[in-house]
């Protein structure tokens, strides 16, 4: 199974960074007002009409391996926590620890065995 996640990862990656270039590459909306004037439409790779629809289409597919990709992670990582839970491993619990500190902490009533008002130190001493 650890291989399936391994690969599942190495295509995520891969494919975050080609959708990252393929929204790059893609022309605004406001492009088309300056080609409409002589701004080098011919010479463009995909042709006169403009790589629209080509790379709307491959950046439509990318984005849903994307979504697939990020989907099949989760699941694994699901995974990972059930067997993590079923194995031993301890949860900490924060109610438990807020309520063992508040038994440790003193009292507002109760003053400190070394205060400033003493003439003490802040800190305690190391013996």
């Amino acid at each position: 199974m650890d291989w399936l996640e391994t690969l599942v990862v190495v295509v995520h990656v891969v494919i975050a960074v080609s959708l990252v270039g393929l929204v790059l590459i893609q022309q605004g909306k406001g492009a088309d007002a300056g080609a409409a004037f002589g701004g080098g439409a011919s010479q463009t790779v995909f042709g006169s009409q403009g790589s629209g629809s080509f790379l709307t289409r491959m950046t439509t597919f990318m984005a849903v391996i994307f979504f697939v990709t990020s989907f099949s992670l989760a699941i694994f990582a699901k995974q990972r926590a059930e067997v993590a839970g079923e194995a031993g491993i301890p949860v900490v619990q924060e109610s438990s620890q807020a309520g063992a500190q508040a038994e440790q902490a003193p009292s507002a009533d109760e003053p400190a065995a070394n205060s400033e008002s003493e003439g003490g130190d802040a800190l305690p001493e190391l013996e």
